[in-house]
């Protein structure tokens, strides 16, 4: 049974105009498990932004995905199909900017790799949003890597958020690039759990959130004992476990 978690703070805008935002990260196995148990816990993880991984891409894909949001109170921002797995939902408290979908260079026999990244303002904050899943492959997940710090710098925003399925542990090669240009929130500010794979018996952490930095990371990590989350729902709703983190995002100047 999991205990209570200190308190992370609520979304908000903060008189200065900067915005306290909840950011949540997920494989989703393609909505193969119990999609309402799925959608209870996004839903009490209040984000204003989820980046999902293994959505939805073939048959019908758009629709569920719309009725995942729906039944968590968020809106479809992009991603799917359109990116080859990753996707973006968004609370109503996001002004969409832009979207942009990516899809990697494929190797033949292997999957296809892509980004669903976009701008949002909230509050009076300007964000960029990416979320992508990594190759099970050592060098071809080092050079995507590679890739998504390039595409993120070229959406040319000052503060952005960054997430996924990295396939591999911190310490990894690909993890310790991704954090030579950015910060890993789980190590700035760890809050719940860590390890978020499998979800029956998490010993390991292959999924994270990123930061650019000026963004302050408040609290990240596996909501296990967040008020609303039930440990059955965790287990039920996909074979990895969320990553939920609260940032502080400054006032666009």
């Amino acid at each position: 049974m999991a205990t209570s978690l200190p308190a992370l703070p609520n979304s908000r805008t903060e008189p200065d105009g900067s915005a306290v935002i909840r950011v949540l990260s997920y494989n989703i196995r393609s909505l193969r498990d119990d999609t309402d148990a799925l959608a209870r816990v996004i839903k009490a993880c209040a984000p204003d932004l989820v980046l999902l991984q293994e959505a939805p891409r073939f048959f019908r894909w758009r629709k569920k995905l719309t009725r995942l949001a729906r039944a968590a109170d968020l809106v479809l921002l992009s991603g799917g199909g359109t990116a080859a797995g990753p996707a973006l939902l968004c609370s109503l408290r996001a002004t969409v900017e832009r979207t942009e979908d990516v899809l990697l260079p494929l190797t033949p026999g292997r999957h296809r790799r892509g980004i669903a990244a976009a701008v949002v303002r909230i509050g009076g904050a300007r964000l960029g949003v990416l979320s992508t899943h990594l190759s099970l492959d050592a060098d071809e997940r080092h050079e995507q890597a590679g890739l998504l710090l390039k595409h993120l710098a070229a959406l040319g925003v000052t503060h952005a958020v960054a997430g996924g399925d990295l396939n591999e542990r911190p310490g990894g090669r690909t993890f310790r690039r991704l954090g030579d240009g950015l910060r890993d929130c789980w190590t700035a500010e760890p809050w719940g759990g860590e390890y978020t794979f499998p979800a029956t018996a998490p010993d390991r952490r292959i999924d994270a959130v990123f930061v650019t930095e000026g963004v302050e990371v408040l609290g990240c990590g596996v909501p296990s004992g967040l008020p609303g989350v039930a440990e059955d729902d965790l287990r039920a709703a996909t074979d990895h476990l969320p990553v939920l983190t609260a940032l502080r995002v400054p006032a666009t100047a």
